[in-house]
């Protein structure tokens, strides 16, 4: 078994399009007015507006804007690097500037407009470096 993607539920698609191709510098697939697909080499992150939910059984199976409990993971080359070129987009949506986590990432957390945490992250030691080896 493989994890394929995350999906994303959102009252406002076109804004959360812009926000995840700003901070990735990727662009969207894009399969319908109602449903995009950001992939990266590892995994893909999909984003679908809430008229999507009619197919999974009405607008009840899942909010938008309602997520405290996951954080959207991306590794990224040079987490300083990012965090200088989106400091300014990011402004009023940055939880922590780059910070070296016990497990060995540095870290860059902020939120997307719908205040889901994403955290951009860079391995700096190796077993970190090992762990996402994969990735």
């Amino acid at each position: 078994m493989n994890l394929s993607s995350i999906r994303i539920i959102t009252a406002e698609i076109e804004r959360l399009i812009k926000f995840y191709e700003h901070i990735t510098g990727l662009s969207v697939v894009r399969y319908t007015p109602d449903f995009v697909e950001l992939r990266t080499s590892t995994t893909t992150l999909a984003i679908g507006s809430t008229k999507t939910l009619q197919f999974f059984g009405g607008n009840d199976i899942a909010q938008p804007e309602q997520n405290r409990s996951i954080i959207i993971e991306f590794k990224v080359d040079d987490v300083d690097q990012d965090y200088e070129r989106l400091s300014a987009y990011l402004q009023g949506s940055i939880v922590q500037k780059p910070t070296i986590m016990p497990w060995g990432n540095k870290s860059l957390l902020f939120r997307d407009p719908d205040g889901n945490l994403v955290n951009f992250f860079t391995p700096v030691t190796l077993e970190a470096a090992g762990r996402t080896e994969r990735n």
